[in-house]
């Protein structure tokens, strides 16, 4: 069973602040300070998480994720690589498939269909987990090929990576090549892209998935999820009908997603302590706007 660990992803506009937020998270407890990674108004990832980095001491620094179509794998091996040396082994390398169509409307990417788009990552994915071990890579893929390439430089340790998803498909890529597997509640992207049906998480059968794909390495695997909504509160019913109608569904698919957490501070670490026992989740990643409010349960759990 892997021990707690909680990430925080959030942004601010200017060197002096971002850092500030860095050494924040860090000294609330925070395991890693994560970024996403769109066209839209944010911080380009690498280097800003190479700024936070050397604003702090032992905070950990990662994508939430990388758009595997905005970069060739050999340059973001490169980067990956870099950003760990340089921070001392810090890193760690969240990578997906892409999702957000605007991103690839606004860059004049083309945007393939799910199945090309996990094709390529998988392919990926493989180059860049040979570009940081020992030896030269060759690779002949149907949208990659490399050929006699030794990476350089090396990752101080072992890049971890962080490949989520919600459906058959990319959990199984996940549990296949990742060492962070996200289960994610699919909802908040289909929201997003405005989908005509909504399709909420069962984190059970999403574990499952990941447990038959991975195998006799599943153990090794820590498995993560994003509370993309929380709430620390005393009144928790009243917290989930908001949601509920918020998101146009019931109080008790708010309550059952792992992608919310609501209740008092007690009551949230009984929940995620019932939650990695039964589905082995224990790499919580939560919204800046909650980290202050969230800091007990993370100070209560780190590590346990």
């Amino acid at each position: 069973m892997h021990r707690f660990r909680f990430g925080v992803s959030g942004m601010r506009p200017n060197r002096s602040e971002w850092q500030e937020l860095a050494r924040k998270a860090e000294g609330l407890g925070y395991s890693t300070l994560l970024l996403p990674d769109h066209f839209g108004r944010q911080l380009s990832p690498l280097p800003a998480l190479q700024a936070a980095a050397m604003a702090t001491q032992t905070l950990r620094v990662g994508t939430i994720v990388l758009d595997n179509d905005f970069r060739h794998p050999v340059m973001l091996a490169k980067d990956a690589a870099t950003i760990d040396v340089m921070t001392d082994g810090r890193f760690e390398l969240g990578i997906g498939a892409g999702w957000m169509e605007a991103d690839y409307r606004w860059s004049g990417l083309r945007f393939d269909k799910p199945g090309v788009r996990v094709a390529r990552l998988a392919e990926s994915v493989q180059i860049i987990k040979g570009l940081f071990d020992e030896g030269p890579v060759t690779f002949d893929g149907e949208h990659y090929q490399v050929e006699n390439l030794d990476g350089f430089p090396k990752p101080v340790g072992k890049v971890p990576i962080l490949i989520a998803g919600s459906r058959r498909r990319m959990l199984t890529l996940a549990a296949q090549l990742a060492d962070i597997v996200g289960i994610e509640d699919h909802q908040f992207a289909e929201r997003a892209t405005g989908s005509p049906v909504i399709h909420p998480a069962i984190a059970a059968e999403q574990v499952a998935i990941v447990r038959e794909a991975a195998g006799a390495r599943f153990e090794e695997i820590e498995l993560n999820v994003f509370a993309a909504r929380v709430d620390v509160t005393d009144k928790p019913q009243d917290a989930a009908r908001a949601m509920a109608d918020q998101l146009q569904t019931t109080p008790q698919a708010v309550q059952s997603s792992a992608s919310f957490l609501i209740g008092s501070t007690d009551s949230i670490v009984e929940t995620l302590q019932q939650r990695r026992d039964q589905w082995g989740l224990s790499y919580i990643m939560i919204f800046e706007r909650v980290m202050d409010a969230f800091a007990p349960i993370v100070a209560r759990l780190t590590g346990t």
